[in-house]
């Protein structure tokens, strides 16, 4: 009879029962990407500088794509799978929620806040950024502040909190605005550099984006009271555990190996695509705690 030394031999079991035992505890999103061989990004076309398309090619670029595809190289590791297909989808404000519920798009890394509402459909990772809703506005503008835009025109877009929290403020202060909602942030900003819009109401990141973009950036200013603190996180399915720890925990590593400075920096401190315009927009002590103390919550003042 052959002797097979006790350690060795444990050893050769724990080893053949590995790959089985993992490919057999697979479900949910995992298995999903497992059996397709594909993961599916959603992205946005235009909220820079987060995720956003700078070119004819129709692959999205940014931040937030930027922490996706760390995302997409951990599951490779994961999944043991170096050759894994990454599809791209894109969403809007209005499709992004049941583009992830339907398991159309595997993970949605784009502007999205994580709020209580939200977290009934969808589950969010730690918190990958952290703004303050303001306005976007003339320079040389009377309207500075929310209480300037009485009886105006005031743009946002479709599907935000920011929509909401305007809509509320109109109804709640008897301000008489016009509440416009663009499709999307290319749009709500057209229609302030038109001038049917005396004001922009959006995250103060994505207006320094759209600042940058403009014809001639220098007449504009980001301004107002912030009306809520939120923080962005990556859409997930619900009850999708497994998969929700890859997600976090790909992103806690870029955060703890420092690359989410570079990241930043690339995004924000630097000409970005297509222009080449820098939004000079620095790190805020709120994301650099963000990221020294990661969470799935959102934040404590938020407003929905």
């Amino acid at each position: 009879m052959r002797i097979v030394h006790p350690i060795l031999g444990a050893a050769i079991a724990a080893a053949l029962m590995s790959t089985p035992v993992f490919a057999a505890e697979l479900t949910g999103t995992l298995k999903k990407i497992k059996e397709s061989g594909t993961i599916t990004l959603g992205h946005r076309d235009s909220s820079i500088p987060f995720s956003y398309l700078a070119d004819a090619s129709g692959v999205p670029v940014g931040y937030s794509h930027d922490i996706q595809l760390k995302i997409v190289e951990a599951i490779k590791k994961d999944l043991d799978m170096p050759n894994l297909k990454v599809k791209y989808n894109l969403v809007t404000s209005q499709t992004r929620i049941p583009l992830v519920q339907n398991g159309t798009v595997d993970v949605e890394c784009g502007s999205t806040t994580n709020n209580a509402e939200r977290a009934q459909q969808v589950d969010f990772s730690v918190g990958i950024f952290e703004i303050g809703t303001r306005l976007l506005s003339k320079k040389d503008s009377a309207y500075k502040d929310f209480a300037d835009l009485k009886g105006k025109n005031v743009v946002t877009t479709a599907g935000t909190t920011s929509e909401r929290i305007l809509k509320a403020m109109n109804a709640d202060k008897q301000m008489g605005m016009n509440v416009i909602s663009a499709k999307d942030h290319g749009e709500s900003f057209q229609m302030l550099e038109s001038g049917r819009a005396v004001a922009f109401m959006m995250d103060d990141a994505l207006l320094a984006g759209e600042m940058a973009k403009a014809r001639t950036p220098g007449d504009w200013a980001v301004t107002g009271t912030p009306q809520s603190y939120e923080i962005y996180g990556c859409m997930v399915r619900k009850e999708d555990a497994p998969f929700k720890k890859a997600v976090d925990d790909a992103i806690k590593n870029t955060f703890a190996s420092g690359e989410i400075n570079t990241i930043y920096n690339k995004w924000f401190t630097q000409p970005i695509p297509p222009k080449g315009l820098n939004l000079m927009f620095p790190m805020s002590d709120q994301l650099k705690a963000l990221i020294a103390t990661p969470t799935d919550k959102p934040a404590p003042d938020v407003k929905i």
